[in-house]
């Protein structure tokens, strides 16, 4: 992580001393600001950032300066969708990496906790993850990170598409979640980017029918050129009684849970992504009598190797979802894009 300081980059690289960095100083201010360059661990490699994709908890620590128990008490990158290109490594990572281009898996799991040594390294109680207080993120020339969560790439994904591997698997953790397989009928709650992820996502596990709600009719029409097999409003359109295998529900409303639960036939699963209120009134009476199984996701594991080959394949794309490029400098206005109308997904460029 870019708060490392234990062992300098290799010597003789040509590496500059500082780099230029776009800081959170406070709730609804950032500034650009000259810092030390990122030091090395053993284990790690220094990743110089090509592309951030901009992320709805990034604008929300923005907006707000918390997400529930994290705070932003001090000036703290944000940013934790990235790629880039390995500039340095540490002493035991092969020198050979250096220059590889990366997809960056923004973590660092204990490796050694009951849960770590389970495989659910997301759930690592002392897991630091990119710009999650006190962490810092990846709106920056320059960051580390161990060297086997810094994935080689090839040289047919764009450095868009390698930042957009962070939300690409949240919707593979959620299809996984969800056991989507060949012949799935799945319903998701949301047009969004993680929604139109989901769909994607869904259709390449095997999913058949993908019905996709929102109240945006622009989003529902890009959602059934990307994705979706059937497009619902939900103002109009109701849900109630589609009898899906799965629902994943990528809008955080509160009504679009409810009724998404009541969308799914017996025994199917519910998995709540996106970020809505704390509190949610469910209908529980349903859930039991019916046996659906409910979970949240929280990030993922093991997902960047499949994410690669999906894009790979063709069997995703990510590039069709960036709709706004900002230099790093203009990192504000990048955190302030998604209101705008038609705005999917900003991109922020360090390099520029």
């Amino acid at each position: 992580m870019t708060t490392t300081t234990t062992q300098s980059p290799a010597t003789g690289s040509g590496l500059p001393a500082t780099m230029r960095a776009s800081l959170l100083k406070r709730q609804g201010e950032m500034a650009m600001e000259t810092l030390p360059l990122p030091q090395l661990d053993a284990d790690q490699v220094l990743v110089q950032v090509a592309a951030v994709g901009v992320c709805g908890s990034d604008v929300h620590y923005y907006e707000h300066g918390r997400i529930g128990p994290y705070v932003v008490d001090h000036p703290l990158i944000l940013g934790h969708e990235l790629s880039g290109r390995i500039a340095a490594v540490g002493s035991a990572v092969d020198p050979a990496r250096i220059g590889k281009r990366v997809a960056v898996e923004p973590q660092r799991p204990c490796r050694t906790c009951k849960q770590c040594k389970a495989g659910r390294y997301n759930l690592c109680p002392d897991i630091e993850f990119y710009a999650t207080p006190p962490v810092d993120g990846a709106f920056a020339e320059y960051v580390t990170i161990q060297s086997d969560f810094a994935y080689d790439i090839p040289d047919s994904v764009s450095d868009e598409a390698a930042a957009l591997i962070e939300p690409l698997s949240v919707g593979l953790w959620a299809c996984e979640r969800a056991q989507i397989k060949p012949g799935s009928r799945v319903l998701i709650a949301g047009a969004g980017p993680i929604g139109i992820i989901a769909a994607q996502a869904a259709r390449a596990y095997g999913a058949t029918e993908i019905y996709i709600s929102d109240i945006a009719e622009d989003r529902l029409a890009f959602a059934l050129e990307h994705g979706a097999t059937h497009a619902l409003n939900a103002k109009t359109d109701s849900v109630e009684g589609l009898d899906v295998d799965a629902f994943i529900d990528a809008s955080g409303a509160p009504q679009a849970v409810r009724a998404g639960i009541k969308a799914v036939a017996p025994a199917a699963r519910v998995i709540l992504v996106g970020l809505g209120a704390d509190d949610v009134e469910l209908p529980v009476s349903y859930i039991q009598n019916r046996e659906i199984w409910l979970s949240g996701v929280f990030r993922y594991t093991n997902t960047w190797p499949l994410a690669i080959q999906l894009i790979a394949d063709g069997k995703v794309d990510l590039d069709i979802l960036v709709t706004g490029r900002f230099p790093l400098a203009d990192s504000e206005n990048a955190l302030k894009a998604g209101k705008q109308p038609g705005q999917l997904k900003a991109v922020v460029y360090p390099g520029r």
